[in-house]
């Protein structure tokens, strides 16, 4: 059983919350802003969970091939594709081994998924190998040396939400050490705080506090040469 298929059921309820939603429209924005998403590209969402990156490639037109670890989330995801009428394939399959050939994707994108992958380097060896040339990988993580990535490993918050037990939080420059001459950008976002009072979460917030400090999450952009 993977470790998600207990969370499963409740993962998408924090993105109901003000923060949770905030958070998932910044960083979308942000990988957006790196990752061109066209209509009839073929993209891989490696650690895809729940669906929510697929089906917002899926919106713009692009055709989403979905891989994760859990059974349960990709039955939730196959569900809210389907109520979108959305054709996007959701298979189970490890991030570390792609059950795909060579230079099958056009791209390969990873949100919030390689904080639960042991081998980093691994994992972008595999979303590399799948691209094709010329192609752009994305991987978007939370950053361990914000104030999100002390929350996150903070022994009380990982009492209620314990799957955070087994994270392995990374930095910018740990990961821009892959692949670091294929590297095109590296972009941080979330810079409010995640104690910040409900009706002080705006857009206007973070962009006043952007690079100001280290922001909760980050993107990298590759380019397959």
């Amino acid at each position: 059983m993977s470790l998600f298929d207990k969370e499963a059921i409740h993962y998408d309820d924090w993105y109901q919350t003000k923060m949770g939603k905030f958070v998932d429209d910044t960083e979308t924005e942000c990988a957006f802003s790196l990752f061109d998403t066209k209509s009839g590209m073929h993209i891989l969402d490696v650690g895809c969970g729940t669906g929510n990156f697929s089906i917002k490639m899926a919106r713009k037109g692009a055709i989403v091939t979905g891989i994760d670890i859990s059974e349960k989330m990709l039955s939730i995801a196959q569900q809210k594709a389907s109520n979108e009428n959305l054709d996007i394939k959701f298979l189970k399959m490890d991030s570390n081994q792609l059950e795909f050939q060579d230079e099958y994707f056009d791209g390969v994108v990873s949100m919030a998924a390689i904080e639960f992958i042991p081998e980093a380097k691994k994992m972008i060896d595999e979303m590399f190998r799948v691209c094709k040339k010329g192609g752009y990988i994305l991987l978007g993580t939370i950053n361990r040396e914000s104030e999100w990535g002390k929350l996150y490993q903070d022994p009380e918050f990982q009492k209620s939400t314990p799957v955070f037990k087994s994270a392995i939080l990374r930095s910018p420059n740990e990961l821009g050490r892959y692949k670091k001459d294929a590297i095109i950008q590296v972009k941080e976002c979330l810079f409010i705080s995640p104690d910040t009072a409900e009706a002080e979460i705006s857009k206007e917030k973070e962009e006043k506090l952007a690079g100001t400090k280290q922001g909760g999450f980050f993107c990298i952009l590759w380019v397959k040469r």
